[in-house]
């Protein structure tokens, strides 16, 4: 069965759900969350599987997905890090943002985005469905990279880790 989406108005408040690729072709506003983990001045980002529906290839954050209908996020985001890499690990969030992107695909993401943040310092396992490639990269060389490299990034990516690597200093 397809995964279920929950719609929202810009607030936040639900409106409807719908299928998960009927909402990305449709391009309409969606519950989603980004997780961040970090380690002093290093963050774990993921390269995406190049079979995902779209950014296949590009680098992101630890973790991102969307909660199922009557899932609280917390238990979502803890669900998906544990799915996605393996991690265990408290995090909270702090703060969200709207953003929409057309693919090549002509797929749309048109989110609604909370960002949670953990710190974490231990092992991780790349589920291969989710992620060809994990790694630590320091802060310098990732803003570095998002200002001469940001088509090697997801479009969410771009925009919220910036304020994760300025509230982690």
């Amino acid at each position: 069965m397809e995964d279920q989406l929950v719609l929202v108005d810009l607030f936040d408040r639900e409106c409807g759900t719908a299928g998960k690729l009927e909402v990305h072709q449709k391009g309409w506003l969606h519950r989603a969350f980004s997780v961040f983990l970090v380690n002093g001045k290093h963050m774990l980002i993921q390269k995406r599987a190049e079979h995902k529906y779209h950014s296949g290839g590009l680098w992101a954050n630890t973790c991102c997905s969307h909660p199922r209908v009557d899932e609280t996020l917390d238990s979502a985001v803890s669900r998906r890090l544990k799915e996605e890499t393996g991690i265990s690990c408290p995090v909270k969030e702090v703060f969200s943002f709207v953003y929409r992107a057309v693919f090549e695909n002509h797929l749309i993401e048109y989110e609604l985005d909370h960002v949670y943040v953990g710190n974490y310092k231990g092992d991780f396992q790349t589920n291969p469905e989710e992620a060809s490639e994990m790694k630590w990269i320091c802060f310098e060389q990732l803003a570095e990279e998002l200002i001469t490299k940001p088509e090697i990034f997801a479009p969410w990516f771009i925009i919220a880790a910036p304020q994760v690597m300025k509230m982690a200093q």
